[in-house]
C-alpha cells in the first residue's frame, strides 16, 4: 500500500465557497490524484539490467583472454634488449623466410576480410528543419479565441484546453495550420492533409538538398514517417514524384508509430544502407496536425489539441567513407524498446472515435507511468554501451546488492540531513559522463521535469528540449531534430561530443539514438532558430 501511495501525487483544484445549502459560505475544494513517473531510484529491477549487461557478457571472452595474451607477450618481449629482440626476429626470418612470408600473407588476408566484413559507419551529413510561414503563428490566447470562433467547442472544453496551454511550456510563437480553426468544416480531409504534409516535407527537403549539394536522383534510400496521415499513394511516393527520383530507389513509409518514429526511421535507413550499399539515404519525419485535431468533448482526446504543432525534419545519411570529411555526426548506437505486449502500454495513446463518433487521439492517464517503465528499460539497455566502465560497475554492484539482500533494502530509510538519499538505494548512473548533449523528446513541461529529476540532469542539460517546446511546441517525431538544431545554432557542438536523442511514443515505444560529432559543428547559415536563438533560454523563463 505504501509503495502504491508513493507513485501518486495530489493537487488541490476547484477552490471556492459553497453557494447554498446547510454548508453555505464554507470553503470547498477538490483533490486531484494522479500517478507520478516511476522513481528510478526505487524501481530499477535486475531483469532490466540483464538487457544491458548481456552486451558485456557476450564480449567476456575477449575481455578475459586479450589481457592475458598482452601480459605474456609483454613479459617475453620485456625480458629482451632491443638488440637481442632484433637478432631473434631476424634469425627466425633468416632460417625460414617462406614461413614468415606465409604468415604475413595470412595475417594480411585475415585483416582484409575483417575490415571488409565490418559494417560501414553511417554518417549524418546534414539535416534541415521546416520553419512554417509567419502567418501560421498562433499565441495561446489566439489559439483559444480561434477555437471559440470555430464553434466546435463548448465553454468547458475551451476552459480545459486553456488550462493545458497555460502549463504546457509552449510559448506564443508556435505554428498551427489555419484549417483546423475554420468554422463548421472538417479539417481532417485528404486534401488538407496532403497540402499540409507537402508544404512541410518539400520545404525541408529543398533546404536539405541545397545545403548538402545533393541531387534527388543521387538518393538510394528514402524513409518517411508520419503517424496519423497515411494517404494513397504514400507520402514517400509523393516525394519521389515531386523530385522525380530514380526508379530503383528503396522507399518506405512508416505510419502509426508515434513520436518515437524518427529514431525508427533512422534505424531502418541504416539497415538499408548496410544491406544495399545504396550510399545516400534521406529520412523525413513529420506529422499532420490537422489529423490530430479533435472537435469533441472527451477530455482525454482534447489533450493533443493543446500540445501538437506543425513541424518537419529531413536528414541526409551516408555510408560512403568519402563522406566522412563533410559529415557532421557518426551514428554510434540505436536502442529500441517496445512495450506493446502490455495492454496498458498499448492503450496509452490510442486513436478512436468518441461517443459522437468524432475521431481523435486519446491520451490515457497511465501515459506517464508506462512511459517511465519503457524509459527505464531503454536506458538500462543503453547504459553498458555508452557509460564509462566505472559507472557500470557501481550501478551493477548496487543492483546486485539489492537483489541478494532484499531484507536490508525493502524499506529504505529517509534521506539524511544533507539531503542525500540512503546508501541502500540503487546507484543511478551519471549519464552526464557519457553525453555532452541531450535531445529529449519535447512532449510537455511536466514530462521534461520528470525526466530531469529521475535521470539527475541539470537545467542546462534540457535547455534544448525546453527551448524547442517553447518555440515550436510538440512537433512529434521531428522535435529531437529541432533540439539538435538549437544546439548547433548556439555553437555548442564540438568534435568528439556525443549527443543522446531520446523519443517515446504510441505502442508504447521508447527509442534512443547516439551520435558522435566528427568535427566541430559551426553555426549554420540556415536554421529555424536564426531569428530567436539569442533570446533563449531567457524567453522560456519569462
Amino acid at each position: 500500500m505504501a509503495r502504491e501511495q508513493a507513485l501518486l501525487s495530489t493537487e488541490i483544484v476547484n477552490r471556492g465557497v459553497e453557494p447554498s445549502g446547510p454548508d453555505a459560505g464554507s470553503p470547498t475544494f477538490s483533490v486531484r490524484v494522479r500517478r507520478r513517473l516511476p522513481d528510478f531510484l526505487q524501481s530499477v529491477n535486475l531483469k532490466y539490467v540483464r538487457l544491458g549487461y548481456h552486451y558485456l557478457i557476450s564480449h567476456g571472452v575477449y575481455l578475459a583472454t586479450i589481457p592475458v595474451i598482452v601480459l605474456v607477450c609483454g613479459a617475453e618481449v620485456g625480458s629482451l634488449s632491443r638488440d637481442e629482440l632484433w637478432r631473434k626476429v631476424w634469425g627466425e626470418a633468416t632460417y625460414d623466410l617462406a614461413t614468415v612470408l606465409a604468415f604475413l600473407a595470412v595475417l594480411a588476408f585475415t585483416i582484409s576480410v575483417y575490415i571488409m566484413s565490418r559494417p560501414r559507419p553511417v554518417y549524418l551529413i546534414d539535416f534541415a528543419c521546416y520553419k512554417p510561414a509567419d502567418e501560421l503563428k498562433v499565441s495561446k490566447a489566439e489559439f483559444i479565441d480561434l477555437a471559440r470562433k470555430s464553434g466546435k467547442f463548448d465553454e468547458d472544453s475551451l476552459a480545459f484546453q486553456s488550462r493545458l496551454l497555460a502549463k504546457s511550456g509552449i510559448g506564443d510563437e508556435s505554428y498551427m495550420p489555419r484549417c483546423v480553426f475554420e468554422p463548421g468544416t472538417n479539417c481532417a480531409t485528404m486534401k488538407e492533409g496532403r497540402a499540409e504534409a507537402s508544404a512541410a516535407m518539400f520545404a525541408a527537403l529543398d533546404e536539405l538538398f541545397d545545403k548538402c549539394r545533393v541531387r534527388p536522383k543521387d538518393v538510394g534510400v528514402l524513409v518517411v514517417n508520419c503517424s496519423l496521415f497515411n494517404p494513397t499513394p504514400s507520402l514517400s511516393a509523393m516525394i519521389v514524384n515531386h523530385y522525380k527520383m530514380r526508379g530503383n530507389i528503396l522507399s518506405y513509409n512508416l505510419g502509426g508509430m508515434g513520436c518515437s518514429a524518427g529514431v525508427i526511421a533512422v534505424d531502418l535507413a541504416r539497415d538499408m544502407l548496410q544491406a544495399s550499399g545504396a550510399g545516400l539515404a534521406v529520412v523525413v519525419s513529420t506529422e499532420a496536425v490537422s489529423f490530430t485535431w479533435y472537435a469533441g468533448k472527451r477530455r482525454s482526446m482534447l489533450i493533443p489539441n493543446a500540445f501538437f504543432r506543425a513541424g518537419c525534419a529531413a536528414v541526409l545519411l551516408s555510408n560512403r567513407r568519402r563522406d566522412f570529411h563533410r559529415a557532421k555526426y557518426q551514428l554510434e548506437h540505436i536502442v529500441r524498446t517496445h512495450k506493446g505486449a502490455d495492454d496498458r502500454s498499448f492503450r496509452s495513446v490510442y486513436q478512436e472515435e468518441d461517443e459522437q463518433r468524432i475521431k481523435g487521439l486519446s491520451i490515457s492517464r497511465d501515459l506517464v507511468e508506462v512511459g517511465g517503465h519503457a524509459l527505464k528499460t531503454n536506458i538500462t539497455t543503453l547504459g553498458p554501451l555508452v557509460l564509462p566502465f566505472s559507472e557500470q560497475i557501481l550501478f551493477f554492484a548496487g543492483v546486485l546488492f539489492r537483489h541478494l539482500f532484499p531484507s536490508k533494502t525493502s524499506t529504505p530509510p529517509p534521506p539524511s540531513a544533507d539531503g542525500d538519499a540512503s546508501a541502500a538505494a540503487p546507484y543511478i548512473p551519471d549519464f552526464k559522463r557519457a553525453f555532452e548533449h541531450f535531445c529529449m523528446h519535447a512532449a510537455s513541461r511536466d514530462v521534461l521535469e520528470h525526466l530531469q529529476s529521475n535521470l539527475g540532469l541539470r537545467d542546462g542539460d534540457l535547455e534544448a528540449s525546453r527551448a524547442a517546446l517553447h518555440r515550436f511546441g510538440n512537433t512529434s517525431s521531428s522535435s529531437i531534430w529541432y533540439e539538435l538544431a538549437y544546439l548547433e545554432a548556439k555553437g555548442r557542438v564540438r568534435r568528439g561530443d556525443r549527443v543522446w536523442q531520446l523519443a517515446f511514443g504510441s505502442g508504447f515505444k521508447c527509442n534512443s539514438a547516439v551520435w558522435r560529432a566528427v568535427r566541430r559543428v559551426r553555426r549554420p547559415a540556415r536554421s529555424p532558430w536564426l531569428d530567436s536563438v539569442e533570446q533563449y533560454p531567457a524567453r522560456m523563463n519569462a
